[in-house]
């Protein structure tokens, strides 16, 4: 490819990468009010809730590692199992897609 082809592609690819997260809210106020108090200020669950819900995620490098964003919208969206409720009524594709990028900086900030 020439150039000028690279960097029109380039120029595209960058302008509809802007206007995508131009539509993504940040993610931290929406996993303040929907998720800290199962998951944590810092992605670790309260030991009260690791005692309720013996399967409570924490969102570290390991869940990161095993996990792909649009895996995370999916459990925001269909919940999982008896003890995490969906959020697709609360929550619109946007905002899950905020709070999965958000989860993820939790990770990347969670001690090893």
């Amino acid at each position: 490819m020439s150039r000028g082809v690279l960097l029109v592609l380039s120029l595209l690819t960058s302008a509809a990468a802007t206007r995508a997260s131009a539509q993504l809210v940040d993610g931290k106020p929406i996993y303040e009010l929907h998720c800290r108090e199962c998951h944590g200020v810092r992605g670790v669950p309260p030991q009260n809730m690791q005692v309720k819900y013996d399967r409570i995620a924490t969102f570290d490098a390991a869940f990161i590692k095993r996990r792909r964003d649009d895996s995370i919208v999916t459990i925001l969206t269909r919940g999982k199992g008896k003890n995490m409720k969906s959020f697709k009524d609360k929550l619109t594709p946007d905002e899950m897609i905020s709070v999965a990028m958000y989860v993820r900086e939790l990770a990347h900030k969670a001690k090893p």
